[in-house]
């Protein structure tokens, strides 16, 4: 049998390489306002992307040292409102965030 070789990324908070597949890939979406950052669990989203540990504590020494904006090329101020509520969001067993748990955080209907 033949084992295939995992891609690796490196983690923008603590700076630990694992399997991409642990990690969260983070894309900036721009607009008017300015750019926000976005979970891309899937993957599939354009653009340069960043990745992180889905875990509070990568995401607070990401901001912290403002990895964000060096790793996806961005010199503005980035909104990170989205990503934060992502990733202090309880998870369901596909690694995914509650959804309803989520909606009921921010005051929306589920």
């Amino acid at each position: 049998m033949v084992r295939r070789a995992q891609p690796e990324r490196t983690c923008v908070g603590c700076r630990q390489r694992a399997p991409a597949s642990e990690l969260l890939r983070i894309v900036a979406i721009g607009d008017e306002a300015g750019h926000s950052l976005r979970p891309d669990p899937r993957r599939r989203l354009p653009g340069r992307g960043a990745n992180m540990h889905p875990d509070p504590a990568c995401f607070a020494l990401a901001v912290r040292r403002r990895a964000f904006g060096r790793a996806l090329r961005i010199t503005e101020v980035l909104d990170h409102g989205e990503l934060a509520e992502h990733v202090d969001a309880p998870t369901t067993t596909s690694g995914q965030p509650d959804r309803a748990r989520v909606a009921s955080r921010v005051g929306r209907p589920t």
